[in-house]
């Protein structure tokens, strides 16, 4: 009896630790976000603000607070569409990403859902409770147990190699957000899913990223292979019309320069050292 509930137990740890390697949002989480996407669409809003600085958050999102069924929550409302600032921004990307995170198994994007505000469409995305921003984290020199900080570490290079996927140069330590629990959570992907030759020839974070080298060391098995997996009739049907097909294309493209990467890696390193 003790062995078999030592053989179960141990499989508990193996697949805990599993599954926190790969995705940020709980199990119990991931199961909730069909209710949320529901929620978001149908919930009324009740009031909303602007609380962001102007020049943090250049698209000008909205501060909603939803309620529906006695639940009330609040969500970031935001539909940039056009050059804004000298970038490209486009509300669609939100959702897009938000799918794709989905589709590719990442689960570090909180559910968003396309909502209709002051009679416009953009994209309405649930604001979690209880977390920090990166930038928050820095100034206030919080700093992480010990037992998290390679958990940590694997989220970075995650992020990284989402970045990578969705071409988005943008990320910085104000959409980088930790739960209570340290598990990592991305926000904000409004210029991501550039189509440009610059996004179409090199990775974002390799080897000459501009701030010196930022690289996806290790990532998971399930991942890559999730990524090789796409192609642009399942990327469609993720996405829906939120992508152009020349979009689609470029992160395809993109794909094949991160698997190519890491091929190089490889034979460099060994597989166990940049994969697990």
């Amino acid at each position: 009896m003790r062995k078999r509930l030592a053989v179960v137990f141990f499989f508990i740890l193996v697949l805990g630790f599993h599954f926190q390697s790969i995705a940020q949002f709980t199990p119990e989480e991931l199961t909730e976000r069909p209710k949320w996407e529901k929620f978001l669409q149908e919930a009324r809003i009740i009031s909303s603000s602007k609380d962001f600085d102007e020049s943090e958050a250049v698209t000008e999102p909205w501060t909603l607070v939803l309620e529906k069924d006695g639940v009330t929550r609040r969500a970031l409302w935001k539909n940039p569409e056009g050059r804004l600032k000298g970038f490209l921004d486009s509300w669609k990307c939100e959702i897009a990403a938000y799918r794709l995170d989905k589709l590719i198994g990442l689960n570090m994007v909180s559910p968003t859902v396309e909502k209709r505000f002051q009679g416009n469409k953009g994209s309405c995305q649930l604001m979690l409770e209880n977390v920090i921003m990166l930038r928050t984290k820095q100034e206030e020199k919080i700093k992480p147990p010990s037992y998290r900080i390679e958990p940590l570490n694997r989220a970075t290079y995650l992020q990284r190699a989402w970045d990578n996927l969705i071409a988005n140069d943008d990320r910085n330590i104000g959409d980088i957000l930790y739960t209570e629990d340290w598990r990592m959570i991305l926000i904000d992907h409004s210029r991501a899913f550039r189509s440009s030759k610059k996004y179409t020839k090199t990775l974002i974070f390799d080897e000459k990223y501009k701030g010196g080298p930022k690289l996806m060391k290790k990532l998971p098995k399930v991942f890559v292979e999730k990524l090789k997996s796409l192609n642009f009739k399942l990327i469609r049907e993720a996405v829906g019309e939120y992508l152009t097909d020349k979009e689609i294309e470029a992160v395809l493209i993109r794909r094949d320069l991160i698997i190519e990467w890491l091929d190089k890696r490889i034979k460099k390193l060994g597989e166990d050292n940049v994969l697990y």
